[in-house]
Order: structure tokens, then sequence, then C-alpha cells
């Protein structure tokens, strides 16, 4: 049995390819770990706003020195944060739009960063250290495109992206499955199909 946290930020719904990428991963999750809970935040339903100077300033301030303001801000983040940390494993669903991450999608990572809880400088050689460890990912990716070679592959700003954010925080362990040319009438049947086969090949 695993908690599962399901992120969604496709904006396409039903029609959504990282959500069939990530449904086929929770699949076999769920296969593999029968009795698994499914926790899920869609973020094109329910947007995470974007963090502006009251939510930076108040994950930064004592608890015991905010405003109240400060205080709801801080409290939905750690809302946030819970959903993170109580989870085993976290698939993200992510769609590829103009070159980057939907930005519902950075909104949430923004608000996951929260000094002393996800991530600290406070260890004896002053350098970040991660604080959410022991956590499986699975990054579900869609493109229009093809960007896994040059010279496309340099403004991919998905995976590397996500890579790094996640590694930050202490994720380290993260497989991804992409699924690209998915805007090419030539290659999407066949890429989606590889991708989904990928899914259903790994060993969970």
């Amino acid at each position: 049995m695993a908690k599962i946290l399901s992120i969604q930020s496709s904006i396409n719904g039903a029609q959504s390819v990282s959500r069939q990428l990530s449904a086929e991963i929770i699949e076999q999750l769920q296969n593999t770990y029968p009795g698994s809970v499914v926790i899920e935040r869609d973020l094109s339903l329910e947007p995470v706003p974007h963090l502006g100077a009251l939510g930076f300033l108040a994950l930064r301030t004592p608890e015991q020195e905010r405003t109240q303001p400060q205080s709801t801000a801080a409290a939905y983040a750690d809302m946030l944060v819970k959903e993170v940390t109580e989870a085993d494993v976290i698939v993200i669903a992510v769609p590829f739009y103009n070159f980057n991450i939907p930005s519902t999608l950075k909104s949430w990572l923004d608000h996951i960063a929260v000094p002393g809880k996800t991530f600290t400088y406070q260890n004896a050689a002053g350098v970040p250290e991660g604080l959410v460890k022991g956590k499986k990912v699975y990054l579900a990716i869609a493109l229009g495109g093809v960007y896994s070679a040059e010279p496309m592959k340099a403004i991919d700003n998905t995976e590397p992206y996500l890579r790094s954010f996640l590694g930050f925080l202490g994720m380290k362990d993260v497989t991804v499955f992409r699924a690209e040319g998915m805007a090419l009438p030539a290659l999407r049947e066949q890429s989606l199909q590889q991708a989904l086969n990928a899914i259903d090949a790994y060993a969970y």
C-alpha cells in the first residue's frame, strides 16, 4: 500500500496526453501496491495562486511574528507541503506549453519550496540541503514536438528544470516517461504507444 499524490497541470481535461500517461503510471502503482490511496490535485481546476510578496514573506517570517494575512498565506503553503511530505509516491503530469511547464505547476512548486520545511541552508557546510527525502517521483511529460535531440533539446525546459527543482528539495529518485510529437500526425500514435509501453514495462 502506498500514498500517491497526483499533480495534474494540463488545461485539456480528458484529452490531455500527460493525464493519460500519469493515469497509466498510477494504475501500475496500484497494481503493484494494492490498496494504495490516490490524492489528486488538479491545478487546472484549482490553480495555486502565483506567489506574491505576501506569500513569499510569510514563508520566511517566524510564525509568531506573522500578520493575520501572512498566517493565512503560510497555512495554504503548509497544506500543499503536507500533501507532498505525506506522500510515498508523487506523479506529476507535465504538458509542454511554449517551451516550459504550465505556470500553474510553477506556482505549485513555488509554494512547496519553504525554508526550514522542504529545504535548508542551516547545515555545517552552509550549502542547501533538501528535506523532502525518501520519495519516488514520476514525471509524465507530453510534448507537441520532438525535443529529446538537438537542436530542439536546448529549449526543453521541462525535464531538466523539474529534476533540478525537485532535487533541490531532496527528491532525487525521479523517473521520466515522455510522449513526444503529439502535435505531429505522423508521430503521435506511435510515440504515445511507445510511452505507454514503457510505463507498463517499468518495474515499480
